[in-house]
């Protein structure tokens, strides 16, 4: 696995423990750097504040676009991978968006269920395709 791709498993890891602890990403990122072990890697902090920090648009546009599915419905997996690749998608632009897709796919597939990679895969397409319009 890249470094990157390593740092955003890091980084679903981040969000998904504070949803599981109900506190701030930002409390549980604070923790993991501070213990150090392993270190933190710097897009791993990227990735979690920047989720963060858009949090209420994020989770606005995957209720709205993901069909027959509310944001409480979904695996907290789902949730948090959805929520990581929307934010690398719609604002970061050092990655390619194809590469964004696949990685956040991978994790999918990875750790949640097997319909997972289908549904992450259709809806962070369809923000890549709605990118040029949609208001950040």
């Amino acid at each position: 696995m890249s470094a990157r791709g390593k740092a955003r498993r890091r980084a679903l890891d981040v969000l998904f423990e504070a949803e599981a602890r109900q506190v701030s990403p930002l409390n549980v990122l604070a923790e993991r750097v501070e213990r150090a072990d392993p270190p933190v890697n710097e897009y791993t902090s990227f990735l979690v504040e920047g989720v963060v920090r858009h949090l209420d648009r994020i989770d606005e546009l995957i209720s709205t676009y993901a069909e027959g599915w509310t944001l409480e419905r979904m695996p907290a997996v789902d949730r948090n991978v959805l929520r990581g690749g929307t934010y690398e998608m719609l604002w970061s632009e050092e990655v390619p968006e194809g590469v964004v897709i696949s990685e956040w796919v991978h994790l999918a597939a990875e750790l949640s269920t097997d319909e997972s990679p289908q549904f992450v895969n259709g809806l962070l397409a369809r923000f890549k395709q709605l990118k040029p319009s949609l208001s950040l």
